[in-house]
């Protein structure tokens, strides 16, 4: 029977949560890494038990230096190889399992770089999508410049903010700038990719040329996750947060966010989440889904819960409770 391993970072260690295929109760492993920050924890898709995680920078001299790694990538298909997104804005690449790595130095050579600004995290380069049907196309993402694309591997890159519409930029065709939180993306539609921004949810059907607003009938379209269903490419999740500086949920009732319909049209899903005095956040990469049927959803809030649903997002539990402020969720489905 196949199980599900989570892979969870938080302010002080990383913890591993496996399951069997009925996901009904968890084994937790660790502290590892206790007492540091593990912005991300991630697993290989070419070899599930080699797993990559990125810890707080002490300050010791290093050829590059930077504050933190906020996401690690994996290649898919080599082991080896993995990519990191770091703050001030970059992005490295190894292909010797983290022994040595190179900057991918064509991104901050843009143009534009003299114009982007750190979010309210720092200048974070966050998010990174691998193309699974053309290795030499990436995407990636940095609060607050905004997305880009590379289609010959990272020798060179191009924003693609077109039809992003930010309140602090008066320029509505601002080229960057724009404070992108988190993108996902289904591995059998490479070019439909989905946007939670500073402000709004977005699609694009083009690989990112033009984005459109799909936020709908949302309570509030500020949030930090975005992730989409292992098996039906048109349903979403979002978890909407009340606004930039009231970062917990509206009326402190903790919700998901579900469409089904790819955008504008979206459902509570409430059962088993608390619906009064709850007032965590759900960070950047804070939610994860496996590819089990039925489809099982994830996520870890700064309050130290982490909650699954194993049926889409219907009913959730928390699977465990009380660890440090949850900064990552990663889940790997392990025959």
């Amino acid at each position: 029977m196949s199980k599900a391993r989570v892979l969870v970072g938080t302010r002080k260690g990383a913890f591993v949560l496996t399951s069997d295929g009925k996901r009904k109760s968890w084994d937790v492993a660790g502290p590892f890494f206790a007492g540091w920050e593990i912005y991300h924890v991630a697993g290989s898709p070419a070899d599930p038990n080699r797993l990559y995680a990125s810890q707080w920078y002490d300050g010791t001299p290093h050829p590059w230096e930077f504050k933190r790694v906020w996401h690690l990538e994996p290649s898919l298909s080599d082991p080896d190889v993995v990519y990191a997104g770091v703050e001030d804005a970059a992005l490295f690449r190894s292909s010797d399992g983290g022994q040595n790595w190179e900057e991918l130095s064509g991104l901050r050579q843009h143009g534009s770089g003299p114009r982007w600004q750190p979010g309210a995290g720092g200048m974070c380069l966050h998010t990174i999508i691998l193309d699974p049907t053309n290795p030499d196309r990436i995407y990636i993402a940095i609060s607050a410049a905004g997305a880009f694309r590379t289609d010959d591997g990272g020798k060179s890159w191009r924003p693609i903010n077109q039809g992003l519409k930010s309140q602090y930029i008066p320029d509505p065709n601002a080229e960057v700038g724009h404070c992108v939180h988190k993108m996902a993306m289904h591995p059998s539609r490479p070019g439909v990719l989905f946007m939670q921004k500073h402000w709004d949810v977005m699609r694009s059907d083009d690989a990112g040329d033009m984005w459109r607003e799909v936020s709908g009938n949302l309570p509030t379209d500020f949030g930090f996750v975005v992730d989409v269903h292992a098996h039906e490419p048109e349903t979403v999740y979002v978890v909407p947060i009340k606004s930039d500086s009231e970062h917990y949920p509206l009326d402190g009732k903790l919700q998901v966010y579900r469409s089904r319909s790819g955008g504008d049209e979206w459902e509570a899903l409430t059962k088993g989440l608390p619906q009064e005095n709850c007032y965590v956040n759900v960070l950047r990469d804070a939610m994860a889904v496996d590819s089990l049927d039925s489809c099982g959803v994830y996520f870890g809030t700064t309050g130290g819960q982490v909650y699954a649903s194993v049926d889409a997002g219907d009913s959730w539990k928390p699977i465990v409770r009380d660890l440090p402020a949850v900064l990552s969720v990663e889940v790997q489905t392990l025959s």
